[in-house]
């Protein structure tokens, strides 16, 4: 970015070179990133579910909806259960299944 590159550059640096305050500055961002976004969904699902969506077409489409809860919710309920039973099941049965060749060494 003219005018500000160098400027940019060493603020998020911390100093002239990386150094160890690029690193704690970067792993912060790395650590603090996901609550952000998290944080963000929740306060745009919160305001989606007390205004709704909006339609743009006009469209009428009231007739082929169904309820999310009971069927979508008990849907991903059972995908996460199967998805949890194999994964506990491959680490029972078979552990270093996944694992990398080179832990053997």
């Amino acid at each position: 970015i003219p005018y500000l590159g160098t400027m940019l550059v060493q603020w998020m640096w911390g100093g002239f070179a990386v150094d160890n305050a690029t690193l704690t500055r970067f792993f912060t961002f790395h650590f603090v990133l996901p609550f952000i976004v998290a944080a963000a969904t929740m306060v745009h699902l919160l305001f989606l579910h007390q205004t709704g969506s909006n339609n743009p077409m006009g469209l009428n489409s009231d007739s082929d909806k169904i309820p999310f809860h009971p069927y979508f919710s008990w849907k991903d309920v059972v995908g996460f259960m199967v998805l949890i039973m194999s994964l506990v099941l491959l680490s029972l049965i078979n552990p270093y299944m996944l694992g990398d060749p080179d832990n053997f060494i």
